[in-house]
């Protein structure tokens, strides 16, 4: 058996240990023990360009399982065993029963781990965490959803729900920038986005780039060309933080008023229950009052971003 075989099998024995081996955890898990993981298996793993992975797993407890809620735009704890763990947003649809979807990319300790893991390894899960978006709130507006990179993986959940109950709201337009085509995850989304007539969908890339006959433009700078009407449009972006920084001024151009202006800032957060106090903006912890926030509400904090 090769090493890479050894390490894969010994991480499943041991989560196989942690989940059977004691009538306590099992109790408090039951319990909602904010503090221990769900164990969970890996039952896909999607390569979505050469440094993110998305990955699909399925609580063991099949009653965890089929219990499982959260709000299009919450977070969740993804641990390796003996690695750490770290916050992703929850990136699969709200109605999908059969597993969760987290996309990883790949740049520090747990996020190695995690892209070292092979389909049937095990991870521990603690979800869903935090405030989701107020989409019940959006129904009968206009949504503008401008992201770039892996800023997808944060508002793809809410794109999904709001796409799945389309009847209830006005026009939906998704920009969407990376670097270059190659960087531009859910290219399964993004080919039936541009397939349906009920959706405005805009794919762009920063330069141009070989084999390449999409737009070309800075997300911000072709938000500006496309000068959506603020009025009843409610906006929500996630991205690269120089990117947030420029759309947000170009929002403020067109007229949308910071009330109108959604994110999400779960990149802080550690512990996700409020306690290690390291997401914390003043008298607000993004792990517990966000990720989700308005632009109005940010105004609000201190500025720490």
């Amino acid at each position: 058996m090769s090493d890479e075989a050894v390490s894969s099998e010994r991480r499943r024995l041991t989560f196989a240990d942690v989940e059977l081996g004691s009538s306590i955890a099992r109790a408090a898990r039951y319990a909602g023990n904010p503090y221990l993981p769900e164990t969970a298996t890996v039952v896909e793993i999607i390569q979505e360009t050469p440094n993110i992975k998305s990955f699909r797993v399925r609580f063991d407890d099949e009653q965890v399982q089929a219990g499982f809620s959260f709000q299009p735009g919450q977070v969740g704890q993804l641990g390796v065993l003996g690695i750490g763990e770290a916050t992703f947003a929850i990136n699969s649809s709200p109605s999908e029963k059969e597993y969760l979807q987290f996309s990883v990319m790949q740049a520090g300790e747990v996020t190695i781990g995690l892209h070292c893991l092979s389909e049937r390894d095990k991870v521990g899960v603690r979800a869903p965490m935090g405030r989701g978006f107020p989409v019940e709130e959006w129904k009968g507006k206009n949504l503008l959803y401008v992201m770039g990179g892996i800023g997808s993986a944060a508002l793809r959940a809410t794109i999904l729900y709001t796409l799945e109950q389309r009847a209830e709201y006005q026009d939906i337009t998704i920009l969407y920038g990376a670097r270059t085509p190659v960087d531009l995850t859910y290219q399964y989304d993004i080919d039936e986005w541009e397939a349906r007539s009920d959706i405005n969908t805009v794919i762009t890339v920063d330069a141009p780039f070989p084999g390449w006959d999409g737009r070309v433009g800075f997300v911000p700078a072709v938000l500006e060309e496309l000068a959506p009407a603020p009025a009843n449009t409610v906006a929500v972006t996630c991205g690269p933080p120089i990117m947030i920084k420029f759309v947000l001024q170009a929002l403020q151009k067109l007229g949308f008023a910071d009330e109108q202006v959604y994110t999400t800032l779960e990149k802080r957060m550690k512990c996700g229950i409020g306690i290690c106090g390291r997401c914390n903006l003043g008298p607000k912890y993004v792990c517990v009052d966000g990720p989700v926030f308005s632009l109005a509400e940010l105004r609000d904090l201190p500025d720490e971003l």
